[in-house]
């Protein structure tokens, strides 16, 4: 029997018609959909470990995930053949062998998202899955100074949704940037972890 092997992805995906990473039992999922295909090309059962949940909808830019394999497929020939098997808002960016111990989830060190606003009067179709439409002109100076009452330890718990339990609900923020170009407002936040819909909720408390 072949020697089993950790790999790790770099993944990328639009997360538009996905019931977010996690695997569900009715829901259609990336990791769900990540899993099927390699377990077809590993021609075993694949468990995949991503570096968190992320909630329906939500896209990603740069995603960790890691599995392990028996199979002999040369580790940089692996994102070419899973992007052969995948849908279109799916891509395997790089794959690299990593220690037996390393999870993606337990060894992430720092997670960030970007929320992006289409700040103006007149809504633009072609930011409708890439924007939050606001119509009211923002402050965005005013928006920067209360974004750093976010930064550092803090309990979080009034800036998440109820649904998914976890041990605690402080966390730490490292930092959190706000920038506008033209009419886009981009938020970018930098923690240890994030609760259940805390991104969105920081986002709408400042708004």
């Amino acid at each position: 029997m072949a020697e089993q092997k950790n790999i790790a992805l770099n993944i990328m995906y639009d997360g538009s018609r996905y019931h977010g990473w996690q695997v569900q039992k009715s829901d259609v999922t990336v990791a769900g959909t990540l899993e099927a295909v390699l377990t077809r090309l590993c021609e075993h059962p694949v468990k995949i470990h991503g570096c968190g949940r992320t909630d329906a909808g939500v896209h990603a830019e740069k995603y960790c995930a890691n599995f392990k394999t028996s199979a002999n497929i040369p580790t940089d020939r692996l994102p070419l053949a899973v992007n052969s098997l995948l849908p279109p808002d799916i891509s395997v960016q790089g794959a690299l062998p990593v220690s037996d111990d390393f999870d993606a989830n337990l060894s992430c060190i720092k997670k960030e998202y970007t929320y992006r606003i289409f700040n103006s009067r007149i809504r633009n179709p072609f930011y409708a899955k890439r924007a939050h439409f606001y119509p009211h002109i923002l402050n965005v100076e005013a928006m920067r100074n209360a974004a750093q009452h976010f930064v550092g330890t803090h309990d979080f718990a009034a800036v998440r949704s109820v649904g998914t339990e976890t041990k605690t609900t402080i966390r730490t923020v490292f930092w959190y940037e706000i920038e506008k170009c033209s009419d886009i407002i981009e938020l970018r936040a930098c923690a240890d972890g994030f609760l259940y819909n805390m991104a969105r909720a920081m986002v709408g408390t400042l708004l």
